[in-house]
């Protein structure tokens, strides 16, 4: 069973889980994920120590009052998890926005953080890509229309016949934020988050000096493989790896996930300085 805490953060009460022992991995969820999402990515074996923070308006965590949000804001917050947690270095890693939050601390943090975990990455370095519009004109429809009229619209655009068309895992997430009891007010949490950015730059990441592993898969609209293996590619010795795809099989594309993030933890004889003796 994970052990529980609440992290006070200006006027929101956000939930940190931390699950078993050895290796420290700060490893955070994708917009409008949480912990549930991060259990089922990463590995569960022995010798890992997992740590997740739910962000703001995440799975049991508050939304606050401070406004916008940001990949900032919810990066300083994770470095106050780890604070919380005792951990003074650690492998930072996430899925889509958390490999974005991920790739922050590195570059801002580099005392800190000891090796890059990137699964599915969403951004590169610029604000608002392309690639998630489609998060930014669902979180237009709900906060303009409401959640169920916002539905029934964007069911009718060219937006979900593309995604249906190319990348069907994309579209069945995209209507899970429909589908949220807190649909409206998380709308703005994804307005706020499709329009930001990392705010790294490519000498940011050339200036990167730690292991890193980089996972992309295809059909994937919202994290292109293009995105990995620019990251990948931007990061000094990064390995890539390509998992099966989400949307062909969820139960294959999770195993391979699993396993290359369980080679790449132990195979680097720089990470075992992070193990408690």
């Amino acid at each position: 069973m994970p052990r529980l805490a609440t992290l006070l953060r200006d006027d929101a009460a956000l939930q940190v889980s931390d699950h078993g022992d050895g290796l420290a991995v700060v490893f955070q969820h994708g917009l409008g994920g949480g912990e549930a999402q991060v259990a089922q990515a990463f590995p569960s074996g022995p010798g890992l120590r997992r740590i997740t923070l739910e962000c703001r308006g995440h799975g049991a965590s508050g939304l606050g009052s401070r406004r916008p949000f940001s990949l900032s804001m919810f990066a300083d917050d994770v470095v106050a998890a780890a604070d919380q947690a005792g951990l003074d270095r650690f492998v930072a890693g996430g899925i889509s926005m958390g490999a974005a939050i991920a790739m922050r601390l590195a570059c801002r943090h580099p005392d800190r953080v000891a090796g890059l975990l990137l699964v599915r990455p969403a951004w590169i370095f610029d604000s608002a890509p392309v690639n998630l519009r489609p998060i930014a004109e669902v979180a237009k429809l709900i906060l303009d229309r409401g959640p169920d009229k916002a539905r029934a619209i964007f069911a009718q655009s060219e937006t979900a016949a593309r995604l249906q068309r190319e990348a069907p895992d994309n579209l069945a997430s995209l209507f899970g934020y429909f589908d949220r009891p807190d649909a409206a007010p998380f709308a703005q949490v994804l307005a706020d988050i499709a329009a930001d950015g990392p705010g790294v730059s490519a000498s940011d990441a050339a200036a990167l000096g730690i292991a890193t592993l980089v996972i992309g898969n295809a059909m994937d609209a919202v994290h292109p493989l293009t995105a990995a293996h620019t990251l990948a590619a931007a990061i000094p010795g990064a390995t890539f790896a390509e998992t099966s795809p989400k949307a062909l099989d969820s139960v294959r594309h999770f195993a391979e996930l699993q396993a290359e993030i369980t080679i790449f933890l132990h195979t680097y004889s720089s990470f075992r300085s992070l193990i408690p003796s």
